[in-house]
Parts: structure tokens; sequence; C-alpha cells
């Protein structure tokens, strides 16, 4: 910016100056390589170009801020034309008829974010392995950041994803880069964690063994983990020693401590297994869910269904959102960042809370298909958790 504003100072202040002649020539050189293509050189485009590299985040609040509504720049992507969406998240696919959950944009407070920009992230990225770990809340985000990606990676045959079990591998080979997803919902083992067949109604987890997942991903550069929605069932119960075991004991616990087990169990490894200079961690908090619209002014036991605007009403906060699951997670990362390792906590929760017009709803594809009880009353079975995309994921990755 200020380069340009020197250019232009010299131009109003002296048609005759030697300055005036080496921007004259320097103007000459770009019209004569770049004219034939008609491509318009404006002060403008200058400008344009310096803002991202001056861009600074100083006094930015990235997690506290409001949806703005911007069809100009928005979608990221097309839902349609991503070679990677898959069919929880592909509420247009599904028969959505509006598509203003499409054009919201995040506006923090004391900054803009800048647009996306996928070569810029892919160079970034480039000869690293990044692999999110959770449930299909990550993988919502995790298919969010492919999406972003896609359309960035021309060649058709430079962009491959792969499964492998638990382990779902993409790959930008022009890149060298990997980009996966590894499903584990708990973070701890459990008899949640076949990738397919996970729909358990007595969920049991190991709540000291996490060796089987965590070998999987510990030459990352990036790790992102997610773990919250699954720790809401009422029933759960502890495991020492292993399945098959006659001897083994079960403990019923209430859900925070549960919750603050598995995570020392995971923090635990983390700290005595990773290397500190070379892998970089991310927790993501709670993603909250929108089942109760008697939070936002609606008749209690209405939900998210027909919902197509956020709510925009500051510091908003559902009753479904448990600030206790969220003080054990933050804790839990603030003793990682004590003992030297590089770990954030990225508090998407706010954010998200407003907008209850992002999800699903009806418009996925039900692995279960819903009864005709259900079909007579779609808020039975609307689907007020995961995200539509594009959507809201998008920004966690922008973020």
């Amino acid at each position: 910016m200020k380069g340009t504003e020197r250019v232009l100072q010299k131009v109003a202040h002296g048609y005759h100056s030697v300055g005036f002649m080496l921007v004259m020539v320097v103007m000459m050189v770009v019209v004569y390589f770049y004219g034939d293509n008609n491509t318009d050189i404006s002060f403008d485009s200058i400008k344009e170009t310096e803002k991202v590299e001056d861009y600074s985040f100083e006094g930015c609040d990235f997690f506290n801020g409001s949806w703005v509504y911007d069809n100009t720049s928005r979608p990221l992507y097309k839902e349609r034309q991503c070679s990677f969406m898959v069919d929880d998240y592909s509420c247009e696919k599904f028969g959505r008829k509006d598509f203003e959950y499409q054009y919201w944009k995040w506006k923090p407070h004391g900054c803009h974010l800048p647009r996306f920009n996928g070569t810029a992230l892919l160079e970034k990225l480039r000869d690293k392995r990044v692999v999110f770990v959770g449930d299909s809340l990550g993988k919502n985000h995790w298919v969010s950041l492919l999406c972003l990606i896609d359309s960035w990676i021309l060649e058709p045959s430079h962009k491959v994803a792969e499964w492998h079990g638990s382990l779902i591998t993409f790959k930008a080979s022009e890149y060298n880069v990997s980009i996966d997803f590894y499903w584990e919902p708990l973070l701890v083992e459990s008899n949640c964690d076949d990738p397919v067949k996970h729909r358990v109604y007595d969920r049991i987890m190991k709540i000291e063994s996490i060796e089987r997942h965590a070998k999987q991903w510990i030459n990352a550069d990036i790790l992102i983990f997610d773990s919250y929605t699954w720790w809401l069932e009422p029933n759960m119960t502890l495991l020492w020693g292993s399945f098959e075991n006659p001897n083994r004991t079960y403990v019923e616990s209430r859900r925070v401590t549960r919750y603050e087990m598995a995570l020392r169990t995971w923090s635990n490894w983390l700290d005595a297994h990773l290397n500190r200079e070379k892998t970089r961690i991310f927790f993501i908090s709670l993603s909250p869910d929108h089942k109760e619209g008697g939070d936002w002014g609606k008749r209690m036991g209405e939900n998210c269904y027909n919902e197509t605007q956020p709510i925009m009403k500051e510091g908003y906060w559902g009753k479904g959102s448990d600030t206790d699951l969220m003080r054990t997670a933050q804790s839990v990362v603030q003793d990682l960042e004590k003992k030297a390792l590089n770990i954030k906590l990225l508090n998407i929760t706010q954010l998200s809370q407003y907008r209850k017009d992002g999800h699903p709803s009806i418009y996925k594809r039900h692995w279960v298909p819903p009864t005709k009880l259900e079909l007579a009353n779609p808020v039975q079975y609307a689907d007020c958790v995961h995200w539509c995309l594009p959507g809201v994921p998008d920004v966690w990755n922008e973020i």
C-alpha cells in the first residue's frame, strides 16, 4: 500500500521527474507483455494485491463477531462440483431448496477474514501430513477442507482419496501433501470404533487405551482433534482390561468424569510420544446442535427443521452446549501448552451457535430410513447436529 501511494504522489507532483519516467517505462513494459491478453492493469488491482500481502490480524477476535450475508463471494465452492462430497452433508442433493445458508460470511470483531486461497494453503502444507481425528463432525470438518481445495487442483489424477479401515487418506500429489481423516469418536478405544458399524446403544470404552489408534497418526505434522458429541449419551461404561477378558472391570461414571479421564489418557500419550519440534495440534471445541427450538423462541419440541436464517442475537447460547465439558477440554489443552506442546484450542462454539439454519435437517441420506410416523412429523428425524456443505465448517477451516 505504501509503495502504491508513493507512486501516486510522484505522478501528482512532477510530470518531468526521473521517477515519473521510470514509472512510465515500467507501465509500458507491463502493457507490452500483457496487453494482448486483455489484462486490466490498474492501481486498484495493485492495491488489492498489497492488501493481501500486508494483511494484519492484530486485534482480531476470530471467534466472536457476526454472520454477514454475502451472495457475491459466497459460497466458496459448489456442492455438486466437489469431488469429495459425501451424502451426510449434501443438503442440495437430497432436496433442500433454500440456499441462503450458503451465503453467510463470518465477520470477526476487529478484522476481516481474507478470501480463502487454496494454492496458498497447499503450498504451506507441501510435503506435510495433516490428520483429522474424531467423529462424524470431524469428518464434516475434513470434507469441508477437501471441497475448499478441490477446485484449486485442476488435474483429477493429482487428488485421490482412499479408504483404509478407520483411516481415509487424501493425497494431493502435486504438493506431496496428505490430508487424512481417522475415525475415533471417543479418542480412546471403544466398542464404537468401527467406521461403519458404530451405532451401539451401550457404549463401552477402554478408558486408558489409545495406542492402537494413536500409532496411526503419530507421524503427522498437523493433528486436528474433535471429540464431544459422543460423550453426551447418558449411559456409557468404562472398562479396564480387554473386551474379551472375563475378568474385566466395568464402572459407571458421570459425563464430565469420563470425558476428563479420556482426555487425560489422550494428553498423556501426546506428551510422551509427539515430536514437539514437528507436530502442531488443534483441538476443536464443541460443535453445537440446534435440537431445542425453545432456546431461540420457537415452541418447545421444535428444532432446526425449516430454519432458514441465523440467530442474530449476539452472545446467544443454546442449552444443549455443555459448558462443563468445554471447560474440561480447555483445562487439558492448557496443561499441554504448559508442557511445551504446540497446541491450540479452536473455539468454534459461539460462532456456530448462531447458525440454526446450517444443519441438514431432513435433507441428507438417512442410513436408517424414517418411519411412517417420522415422515408425518419431520421434526422427529431432522438432523440438527451435522452441517450442510458449503456451510459453517468452511469458516472453521478459514480460521
